[in-house]
């Protein structure tokens, strides 16, 4: 099984002390997003957790207590989005980005840079975010981050998320695919120069002619590499729950949409500051669920849950990943 945590929240940013909290308990409780009284109660635990996605903005909260993520022997690695938006699209994270570069930084040179992959994403394109625009901060930040990343996932505004009303009076748009082979040329003809890889997350369009491959970001083959296990043809099995065009394996979400606190405009998982606070005050660090309260006891563990890893990955399979 593997943790999200949380395409639908940044949990590493703002709920830190409550996620070292579910690991130190061995378990979590969450809410179905469509029916709010329907409770799981999750394990959390090496002996059905196979990895943990980590999904943030700014990794900062979490740095010091690394060494307790890592005595649960829970393989983990982090999805980091850095983006050059100002604060008309990005109003709680700050303009400048030297602070959360420098936090990328130190997280990729205390776990490893295969384990702290950089996403720029969503691309979008305004008046103000215009391709020179983009071009120059991407190259700016891939130089600042030479030797901190290895990959790099890109994708393109989705007009058709929550987000479109957030967007429409600040003259927004995903880009003609004239705008999005060019940019994306030149995104992958930079990276390389920087010794980083460069895919898509859940695009349509097709980059193979610049370099760039569909990805996967709740990715198999990078659990493999740092569990050092295989995992089974199920274990590797597409998610489900995700939109057709993503590649991810499955997953189990622990986040709660409408609990970020970024205020990003384009977001589709936070749509709406007046759930955002509300839901935010109903938060308790010491609860076994995000938002509100439960009584964990009441509540038996998930059925299904078990680890898919079949065994150790041999060294030949090793230096293939």
């Amino acid at each position: 099984m593997i943790i999200s945590a949380s395409r639908r929240t940044d949990i590493p940013a703002f709920y830190s002390e409550w996620f070292y909290k579910r690991l130190e308990e061995g378990f979590v409780v969450t809410r179905n997003p469509f029916n709010a009284n329907q409770l799981t109660k999750i394990r959390l635990d090496s002996d059905v957790v196979d990895a943990i996605v980590l999904w943030t903005k700014n990794a900062r909260p979490m740095l010091e207590r690394l060494d307790e993520l890592d005595a649960t022997g829970i393989p983990y690695y982090f999805q980091f989005t850095i983006t050059p938006y100002g604060q008309d699209l990005e109003p709680h994270l700050p303009a400048n980005k030297t602070g959360l570069i420098e936090t990328f930084k130190v997280l990729s040179e205390r776990i490893g840079p295969e384990r702290v992959i950089w996403r720029y994403d969503p691309i979008l394109f305004s008046e103000k975010y215009s391709m020179g625009f983009h071009k120059s901060a991407f190259a700016k930040c891939a130089d600042l981050l030479e030797g901190s990343a290895t990959r790099i996932v890109i994708s393109f505004l989705d007009m058709d998320y929550n987000n479109t009303k957030n967007i429409q009076s600040l003259g927004i748009s995903d880009g003609s695919a004239d705008e999005k082979n060019e940019l994306a040329a030149y995104i992958a003809d930079v990276a390389r120069g920087y010794g980083m890889t460069v895919e898509t997350c859940a695009e349509e369009i097709d980059l193979d002619a610049c370099g760039i491959k569909h990805g996967h970001c709740v990715d198999a083959d990078l659990i493999e590499k740092i569990a050092g296990k295989s995992l089974s043809s199920r274990g590797r099995g597409k998610d489900k729950n995700q939109r057709l065009l993503c590649g991810c394996i499955g997953s189990t979400d622990i986040g709660v949409y409408n609990t970020c606190l970024h205020g990003c405009a384009y977001c589709y998982a936070n749509y709406s500051q007046g759930s955002i606070r509300a839901n935010c005050e109903k938060h308790n660090p010491e609860s076994a669920v995000l938002i509100g309260t439960c009584n964990p006891e009441d509540l038996p563990f998930k059925k299904d849950q078990k680890s898919f890893f079949t065994g150790p990955l041999e060294p030949e399979q090793m230096q293939l990943l």
